[in-house]
């Protein structure tokens, strides 16, 4: 195979709820400790510091009659019509989520089948070459799909490969727990193409999993009050851990990925970060540019959506790429010739990044 081929972006979509939930959609509830110790603080006052950090105001449900393959196929959908292609010449379709089909009212997963075939089977593909499975690799899945389609496309095993983000986590936060005023609902996809190319496409990658002290930094375990009965597991998180973990760990991988394309921290026009919590976003990008001495990153390198999307896990950077190339985020574009920068951290705990260019 040609060393010049090279994984190009043909197409992207999202499929974002249109169920709106403000922070006052909290107001109401009973927070706990993850101790089971009642918060005594005023709802408004806990809502006012939780919004100060994580810079989120609003975020999107699914629909009742919404599971995560229903998002992720809306989400296939967009991303084949922006491209044109026949879904029958697809070699793969790769889905990342955490925690599969869950039904309105449970916490309970259902992966058998896959949502990887389950959303072949809504795109009516016949191809049985096209091969679909499911990667569980935390908030750093969708990026981790693209890699491993880019190892698949750049070893000529495949051409075309769909990969799609898609969670509802909104189905396994505790409602007694803050930490879920975070999580989110929401798909992205995107389409990958084997393409003879000068330097655009995927240029390097690079992923790191941390497990000695931090494998359970999230984790699931039963509501935080203490007088709900219940044998429903919820997603957990030590929030200080994460952000100091995030804060040290990030940055470093984006640089290791940067040095592997050759690419130095000014050609980098747009920075993509999953959207976890505007405040640790904003304190990685300063980290990494001050590692080569930049004292303030450019003030529009990194856009952000979680102020009104809030943590939709998987499917924040797939539907963040797809609003900037279809010219809907403002002041936001990708030119020819672009070099932009993905990352992303999550449970495991794991981290990746990727440099692309347009």
């Amino acid at each position: 195979m040609s060393s010049n081929i090279k994984s190009v972006i043909v197409g992207t979509g999202n499929y974002t709820p249109s169920n709106i939930v403000s922070n006052s959609h909290f107001l109401e509830h009973n927070f706990y400790e993850k101790n089971g110790e009642a918060i005594l603080r005023e709802n408004s006052e806990i809502i006012s510091k939780f919004q100060d950090i994580t810079e989120i105001e609003e975020r999107r449900y699914a629909d009742p009659d919404h599971r995560a393959s229903d998002l992720g196929y809306l989400a296939a959908l967009d991303a084949l019509e922006s491209s044109k292609i026949d879904p029958e010449t697809l070699d793969y379709v790769i889905v990342a989520h955490n925690f599969g089909d869950i039904a309105p009212g449970s916490t309970r997963p259902d992966v058998i089948p896959t949502l990887g075939s389950r959303i072949k089977h809504k795109l009516g593909i016949k191809n049985p070459d096209c091969v679909a499975y499911d990667l569980p690799f935390g908030c750093p899945g969708w990026l981790q799909g693209m890699i491993q389609a880019d190892y698949f496309i750049r070893s000529g095993d495949a051409k075309r490969i769909l990969v799609i983000g898609t969670e509802t986590l909104s189905r396994v936060t505790d409602p007694h727990d803050r930490d879920s005023m975070i999580f989110a609902d929401g798909a992205g996809a995107t389409i990958l193409e084997a393409q003879e190319t000068n330097g655009s496409g995927i240029l390097s990658h690079k992923t790191q999993t941390h497990t000695f002290e931090e494998a359970y930094y999230l984790y699931s375990d039963k509501s935080s009050n203490p007088d709900f009965i219940s044998d429903e597991q919820y997603i957990k998180m030590d929030g200080r851990k994460i952000y100091e973990y995030a804060l040290k760990n990030v940055p470093l991988v984006i640089q290791q990925a940067l040095q592997k394309s050759g690419t130095d921290i000014n050609e980098v026009k747009k920075v993509l970060v999953h959207q976890a919590n505007g405040k640790m976003d904003e304190a990685i990008l300063k980290r990494l540019f001050k590692l080569y001495g930049v004292r303030e990153a450019p003030h529009d390198v990194m856009p952000m959506t979680i102020s009104t999307f809030g943590n939709s896990s998987v499917a924040t950077i797939p539907t963040l790429l797809d609003l900037i190339m279809k010219n809907q985020m403002k002041a936001h574009t990708f030119n020819t010739g672009d070099r932009i920068a993905l990352a992303s951290v999550g449970a495991g705990m794991n981290i990746n990044a990727m440099v692309y260019q347009f």
